[in-house]
């Protein structure tokens, strides 16, 4: 059945920000498709509980704490990978971070910040992964963009500059790689409901307006743009690459 082609039986993947939220729901979608994984984030007992809970699912796991944002630990994070594992063959950079301020109340050094921990860090990732997915001749990685990245985003422009970014950095990296048998696609979720947007609705007026504009009239589930990440993850997206797929609710078409 061509529906085999989406499992992941065998693979080994590497979740960045996989403590909470979409990460989160990214490793288990992970680890229910039939992949092992290196769990990542700073938060030491988020990624432990992860990974527990991935176990308990019968699939392996490693908690390794890395700061995306850091050269080194994103190498040690790399490092650790191969040697549990032996390979690796899924990389989602999904690690991030935001904060309210607009475009004239936004710092430099909060503009810094937030290119960094978004964007700078989907570089050094996929560097590192990159690295070794060559050696393999072949490997997947897949960056979590946003719908704030095709569209004006007063709420931080360094956070839609950085988003817009990825989108960029995908179709560049994956024209590089493809030589190598390596995918590099993307996934620009809309308003997903984790505890960090929830909490970001109380306080923003603007987002708050956009939501209630939603086509689909809610927000999305973490499981929903896990869904899209596992088919890009997989050999069913064999032919797929420099894409950024939106799971937005038709946010992106209609505001």
């Amino acid at each position: 059945m061509v529906f085999t082609s989406f499992g992941l039986t065998g693979k080994v993947a590497i979740v960045t920000g996989a403590g909470r939220g979409i990460g989160k729901a990214i490793a288990l979608g992970f680890a229910d498709a039939g992949a092992d994984l290196v769990v990542a984030a700073r938060t030491a007992s988020d990624i432990e509980a992860t990974a527990a809970e991935i176990a308990a699912k019968g699939r392996k796991a490693l908690a390794v704490p890395t700061d995306v944002r850091q050269s080194d630990q994103v190498d040690n994070l790399v490092d650790k990978a191969v040697a549990q594992f032996g390979r690796i063959d899924i990389l989602v950079n999904n690690a991030g971070g935001y904060f309210v301020a607009s475009t004239m109340e936004l710092s430099e050094g909060g503009w810094d910040a937030i290119i960094r921990e978004n964007l700078k860090s989907v570089f050094l990732c996929s560097k590192a992964a990159a690295k070794v997915m060559m050696e393999q001749k072949k490997g997947s990685i897949i960056n979590i963009a946003s719908v704030v990245g095709f569209r004006a985003y007063s709420s931080n422009a360094a956070y839609a500059a950085a988003k817009a970014g990825i989108v960029s950095f995908t179709k560049t990296l994956a024209a590089d790689l493809a030589p190598h048998n390596i995918r590099v696609n993307a996934i620009a979720p809309g308003f997903i409901a984790t505890p960090g947007s929830l909490q970001l609705l109380e306080v923003d007026e603007g987002l708050k307006a956009m939501v209630d504009r939603i086509p689909l009239g809610r927000l999305g589930q973490p499981e929903e743009v896990a869904q899209g990440v596992i088919y890009l993850a997989s050999d069913a997206s064999s032919y797929v690459t420099g894409q950024t797929v939106l799971i937005d609710g038709g946010v992106a078409s209609i505001l």
